[in-house]
């Protein structure tokens, strides 16, 4: 009994310290986050605050997030999209649905173009400075010939610059594009520096170029290269193309300076159609209007030089543990919860377009995707019609315990729910701190070591509390 009462003790004093930097955090996030009438705000039930209090007071306490992404990562590992890997995830994720009381749990499959790295090398080869870089082919790259493909390097500042070059600078030459990504806490940054993984290939074949390095999209220093793109290249175009590390960018970028810089590039790529994928999909069948869904999607893939564990791992366990709280409240919500696992997002967003294509006639009231790590969830943003704002007023309220300050109405969503956002469905971002995530992303220093678990609880608790609100309302989020 002694330890027994110690064991509790401990326990509200760890509470009772959380509880005061959420209110530290909340105070700093209301003062700078954009200013938001909270009036005119749909009224919550006392049956529903209760629910929410039970929601954000047992995630907050709970670690089986943490939980499933070590299992995910250890039992599966790195899940490159329509692998060997993929399909035992899939078959890891059913198991635990299953495990953890969810309903109608299945595999819906589809296929998708197969693209593999088997080798990925670069080294530069003039001298002063021969030495091997750190390089990772990108998505869609075609294998360079036998023995490799050698040439002098012409370096560009960003794509721009390369899209307005003389072909004369190009031809016959490895284009090195030297974009740096800025630093961001919302992500922004990402959007403009990833414009040179895609547009890099087709834009220097053009030219005829013979292969393309980027500098890794990526905002960390380190000597890890940065994974990523399609399943093919964009604009039928056949140029190998590599990220190098951003440490190997600057070595690069100073020999191009100084004098006429030759690199190798060597790549063997394993390319073949119609490989097997699918999404796992689960649910919480509503109790009074099950044909009304509520979409929380995450991705099951990954790039295979990490774990998978902060993109995205952390947005598999974030949802499921979230749904999994609100399953084991007394009474489920008026509406179904659905979870989407979504295979082959990482080359190319198919899983989320095919859920898009096969549940179209569907009703969804809602669809947010946990996507962006496992960085505390700092601010709400919504997609709603004029009419429904007071309903995310509500949210607001909800969240603002968590240290969830008010965003604005401009969501993205996610992409895996990017299909039913094209179609008119309503979103919602959960947004999280993104400052360091592209410091870890596609890289191989995307390991469970790198997710804080206290950070991950308060996302749970922020999902929980949303998904459970919008499913136990009969709230309207589009235009009457």
């Amino acid at each position: 009994m002694r330890k027994f009462a110690l064991a509790l003790t401990v326990l509200a004093l760890a509470g009772s310290a959380h509880a005061q930097q959420i209110q530290q955090q909340s105070a700093i996030l209301q003062a700078v986050a954009p200013v938001r009438d909270l009036s005119y705000t749909t009224p919550i039930t006392i049956a529903q605050q209760r629910a929410v209090e039970r929601l954000q007071a047992s995630a907050l306490a709970d670690d089986r997030a943490y939980a499933l992404v070590e299992s995910l990562v250890t039992e599966v590992g790195p899940r490159l999209a329509a692998s060997e890997a993929e399909a035992r995830a899939r078959n890891w994720a059913v198991a635990m649905l299953r495990a953890n009381g969810f309903s109608n749990v299945r595999v819906e499959p589809f296929t998708i173009p197969y693209w593999d790295a088997l080798r990925e090398e670069a080294r530069i080869v003039s001298t002063p400075g021969a030495q091997p870089m750190v390089a990772a082919a990108l998505g869609g790259s075609p294998s360079t010939p036998a023995g490799g493909l050698e040439a002098e390097v012409v370096r560009f500042p960003d794509i721009a610059a390369l899209e307005a070059a003389d072909d004369s600078a190009v031809a016959g030459r490895i284009v090195f594009i030297d974009e740096r990504m800025t630093r961001t806490q919302d992500g922004s940054g990402y959007g403009v520096a990833v414009r040179k993984r895609g547009r890099c290939a087709p834009v220097a074949q053009g030219k005829g170029a013979l292969g393309c390095l980027i500098r890794s999209v990526g905002t960390d220093p380190h000597r890890f290269a940065h994974q990523g793109g399609s399943s093919r290249q964009a604009e039928g175009a056949s140029l190998p193309a590599m990220a190098i590390s951003p440490a190997d960018a600057d070595v690069l970028a100073r020999l191009v300076a100084r004098d006429a810089t030759r690199v190798r590039m060597t790549i063997e790529a394993e390319m073949r159609e119609n490989a097997p994928s699918g999404n796992v999909i689960a649910e919480i069948p509503g109790r009074e209007r099950p044909e009304e869904i509520v979409l929380l999607a995450a991705h099951l893939d990954s790039w295979d030089m990490g774990q998978g564990a902060v993109d995205d791992g952390a947005g598999v366990a974030i949802i499921t543990a979230a749904a999994r709280l609100i399953r084991e409240l007394p009474r489920r919500p008026r509406r179904t919860i659905r979870i989407l696992l979504a295979g082959s997002e990482e080359n190319g967003v198919h899983g989320g377009a095919a859920y898009g294509r096969a549940h179209a006639n569907e009703n969804h009231i809602v669809a947010l995707e946990s996507d962006f790590g496992a960085g505390r969830v700092w601010r709400f943003d919504t997609r709603f019609a004029d009419t429904a704002m007071p309903h995310a007023r509500a949210f607001q309220r909800a969240l603002a315990p968590l240290g969830v300050g008010p965003g604005d109405n401009e969501a993205g969503g996610g992409a895996d729910v990017g299909a039913l956002r094209q179609a008119g469905v309503p979103v919602v971002d959960l947004a999280q701190d993104g400052s360091d995530y592209f410091d870890l992303h596609h890289t191989p220093n995307d390991t469970i070591n790198m997710i804080d678990p206290a950070a991950l609880r308060q996302n749970v608790a922020a999902w929980a509390t949303f998904v459970y609100l919008a499913a136990d309302n009969d709230w309207s989020f589009r235009a009457e």
